[in-house]
Order: structure tokens, then C-alpha cells, then sequence
């Protein structure tokens, strides 16, 4: 009987396995290389990028991005339009028959970026905090401008901050905006700009949730939440936070050109002018209190509105502050909320269908409040003459609203300052006029009939 040679069936199987596996490299290059995708080894039943679908490479890119977030301890917080609108109420209690990936219910919403904000004044900016996220696989890619605090009617020039974060990972962009404290205790951030030489095909900057514009925001409440098994920071009020960023566009004081008409009109620095800035200061501030626990917008307009957009102040010689509110959103308790502010009605003029006009009187400082009206391409606000009767309309082009800022206070104007301002006051607005006709002077005021004589007790009210 032969004898098995143990050495030879090992060396022959060695041999066996050996070509086998030569085989197997053989096929891999010739065949499976050249198949298109990503071919990375991973342990068993991970799937590769290439065979991850959209959502589920967002999720993975958002999670290796916020283990970077909590290692370097970024306060940051969650700011995805999309991400967040599926967070209300609505959303939650249709999840379960919505949802066809139960891993991922909310991050993965299969757009192409998912946005944070990081409140930059609690941070210390870190350069490794990039550099960890490229040893990680992300391209990174760091938007920097000029510090606006800093500008003032004193010195234009601002160091750069950076703006924007962009890190990309598998295609999938994660755009960090940063948020910075300004004076009129409001967040901030600035407008993304590319450079000359930057990259445009980063990101499909086109569909960020930021950075068209400069915007601002009440500061939010966060709460620490899990989302698909995730920790991430989210706004409390949701809704109010989704409100705000539709409408959250921010414009700069023009500092280098009011600082040119400054050197040509010198301001007021006379004792009652720099008293009356003081006086009107205050009662902007508290105007805005007050409306706000109204829930009603409102805008600077008129002289107050000039003097932002002319000279980032007030106008000294103007003795008022006026201010623009859309007649959708009179209230009838504004004239309450105003006295119980310590305010006193000086006259009601018109009524709610046309032409209302409110003015208020604090300090000798007169507070005038212009409701707007909408008719179709076209906004107009109404004014009264006491004596006569004589209704007048002031005509302006249709225009938004946005943020600004203006004596340390956060406050709405027309988006289309300068068309807004024009209609006004002329193609001559940024030439002072203290001789001002309300009735006549105005570039875009006409007459509009009489009040009947028998309504006068109701629609022309003096105090």
C-alpha cells in the first residue's frame, strides 16, 4: 500500500492555491478595474461610495464631519433648510410611514450640501480644526472678508475674518457659515464671494442655503437633539429660525460714501443736535420693542431712512423719526402699545382703507408712522392736512425688505434703498435740505381729493 507523502501534498497544495490566487489577481485587473467606480477594500458588508446611494453618503460624510465638530468642541449647530423642515411637528408624525430609509430619516435629505453655522465668538479659531478635516479625506476650502465691526465713519479699512467653510467628501459639500455677535445684539454673517482664482466647481454654490447675501438673525436657543443617531445642536423654535433665514438679508452701511458727504456737510455737533441723536436713539430702540411684542415689521423710512442710506446716522435737523409699516399688518392695539410705552398721540390721520397715518410724540422728539398700501406695481403712503382737509399720495416703486443696522439697533429697510430714497427725495437726495415742505417738496408726492367734511371728526383726529 503507498504511503501518503505529507511534504508533497503540502507543497502541492500551496502551489494549487498560489495559482488559484493568481488567477483571481489576473481577473481583478483585466475585468473588474476597469469597471467605473470607486474600488476600495472594506470590511465585509460595507459598501463603497460607489455603490452608497446619495443619502447614504451624505449621512456618512455628516458623520465623519461631526466627529470632527465634537473632537475639536466647535459650538456649532445645525442650519439646513431642508434638514430642518423636516423637523416640524407635521414631519415627525408622518416619519414612520414616510421614511423608506429608517437609518437616515433626516440628514439625508439627497441634496448635494448640508449646511451648519458655527457661532464664531465662542470659538477660538483653530487652523488644525481644517487641517484635521483634510487628513480625514475632506477637501476643504476656507472664505475669508473684511471684518465689518470694524468699519466705521473713522477708519474703512477691517481685518479679514473668515466667512465660510466649505468641506467636500465624496461629492457631498458640507458648507459651514460663521456667525459673528454684532452691536445691535443681533448673529451676523457675511455674503460668499469667490476670488479671482478660486475653484467654482467646488460646490453648486448656486443652491447654498447661505451666502448670497449677508444675513442676520436673532440669536437662537439651541437644544442638543439625536438625529439618526447623531448628536447635533438644533434651534428651538424651528419655524421662527426657517422665518427669519427667508427673510434674513443684511446690508452694510455705506461707510466710505457717507464719509465723503460728511467731509462736504459737516454734522451738527452743536449741543441740541448731539441731544436730539441721543433723544431719537432711544425712541428708535423703543420702537422696536414695542412692535416687536406686536409681531409687526416695520422699516425705517423717509428722513430716517435718507439719513442711514446717506450718512449711517440721523439726520439732526429732521426733529423726527419716521418709520413704514404695511397696512396688512396694522394692528388696532398699536396706539395702546405706544401710550402704554409712554408715548402720547399727537394725531390720527385717515383710516385703515386708506391713507392711516399715526404720529406719536416722546421728549419733544416726534415718532411719524406711514402705513404702506399695495397696488400692484406700485407702494404708496398716504398724508393728511389738518386744516384743509387735502389728502396727498406719496408713490414709490414696489420694493422688499431688509436688514440693517443703525444707532446699535438691528432694524428693517427697503431692500432697494437707493430707487426707494430717489422717488423721495429726487435725483438731488444726497444734497441736505433743511427747508422741507411735506406737501410740495417730495418728488413723489401727488394730491388725492379732499376728505368729506361730515368724516373729518372721524379721520382727521388731532391731540
Amino acid at each position: 500500500m503507498l504511503r501518503v507523502n505529507r511534504t508533497a501534498v503540502l507543497a502541492l497544495l500551496i502551489v494549487s492555491s498560489s495559482v488559484f490566487l493568481l488567477f483571481q489577481l489576473h481577473y481583478y485587473r483585466k475585468y473588474v478595474s476597469k469597471q467605473p467606480g470607486s474600488h476600495i477594500l472594506r470590511p465585509a458588508g460595507h459598501l463603497t461610495p460607489g455603490h452608497l446611494t446619495a443619502s447614504q453618503v451624505q449621512w456618512q460624510v455628516v458623520k465623519k464631519f461631526l466627529a470632527l465638530v465634537q473632537h475639536f468642541k466647535l459650538p456649532l449647530f445645525l442650519t439646513d433648510t431642508a434638514v430642518l423642515a423636516l423637523l416640524s411637528q407635521d414631519a415627525l408624525r408622518q416619519r414612520d410611514r414616510l421614511v423608506r430609509e429608517p437609518h437616515c430619516s433626516f440628514l439625508c435629505t439627497g441634496r448635494a450640501v448640508t449646511s451648519f453655522a458655527l457661532l464664531a465668538n465662542q470659538w477660538k479659531y483653530d487652523p488644525g480644526f481644517p487641517l484635521a478635516a483634510e487628513q480625514k479625506g475632506f477637501e476643504v476650502m476656507e472664505l475669508r472678508g473684511v471684518d465689518p465691526r470694524l468699519a466705521s465713519l473713522d477708519t474703512l479699512s477691517g481685518e479679514d475674518i473668515p466667512l465660510h467653510f466649505l468641506f467636500r467628501l465624496h461629492s457631498h459639500v458640507i458648507q459651514v457659515v460663521f456667525l459673528y455677535e454684532r452691536s445691535g445684539n443681533y448673529l451676523w454673517h457675511g455674503a460668499l464671494r469667490l476670488k479671482g482664482d478660486a475653484d467654482r466647481s467646488f460646490a453648486a454654490f448656486k443652491v447654498l442655503d447661505y451666502g448670497r447675501y449677508a444675513g442676520a438673525y436673532d440669536r437662537p436657543q439651541l437644544i442638543l437633539t439625536v438625529l439618526d443617531g447623531l448628536d447635533v445642536r438644533v434651534p428651538r423654535n424651528i419655524s421662527h429660525f426657517l422665518a427669519q433665514q427667508k427673510h434674513a438679508r443684511f446690508l452694510e452701511c455705506r461707510y466710505r460714501d457717507a464719509r465723503n458727504f460728511l467731509q462736504l456737510y459737516p454734522d451738527d455737533s452743536s449741543a441740541a443736535a448731539v441731544d436730539f441723536r441721543r433723544k431719537a436713539k432711544a425712541l428708535l430702540h423703543l420702537t422696536a420693542r414695542t412692535l416687536t411684542r406686536l409681531d409687526v415689521p416695520f422699516w425705517l423710512s423717509s428722513g430716517t431712512c435718507l439719513g442711514w442710506f446717506r450718512q449711517c446716522s440721523i439726520i439732526s435737523y429732521s426733529r423726527d423719526v419716521d418709520i413704514g409699516i404695511f397696512i396688512a399688518d396694522y394692528r388696532p392695539d398699536i396706539i395702546a402699545a405706544f401710550t402704554d410705552a409712554g408715548l402720547t398721540l399727537k394725531h390720527k390721520f385717515g383710516k385703515v382703507e386708506d391713507s392711516l397715518e399715526l404720529s406719536f410724540l416722546i421728549e419733544d422728539v416726534k415718532l411719524d408712522i406711514f402705513f404702506f398700501y399695495n397696488n400692484g406695481d406700485i407702494m404708496w403712503n398716504g398724508g393728511t392736512q389738518a386744516k384743509s382737509g387735502r389728502k396727498f399720495k406719496y408713490i414709490f416703486p414696489r420694493f422688499s425688505l431688509c436688514w440693517a443696522e443703525l444707532l446699535e439697533l438691528k432694524v428693517r429697510v427697503p431692500c432697494e434703498t437707493l430707487d426707494y430714497v430717489t422717488a423721495n427725495y429726487g435725483a438731488s437726495w444726497n444734497i441736505p435740505l433743511r427747508i422741507w415742505d411735506w406737501k410740495s417738496s417730495p418728488s413723489n408726492v401727488q394730491a388725492n381729493g379732499v376728505w368729506p367734511v361730515a368724516e373729518w371728526a372721524e379721520l382727521i383726529q388731532v391731540y
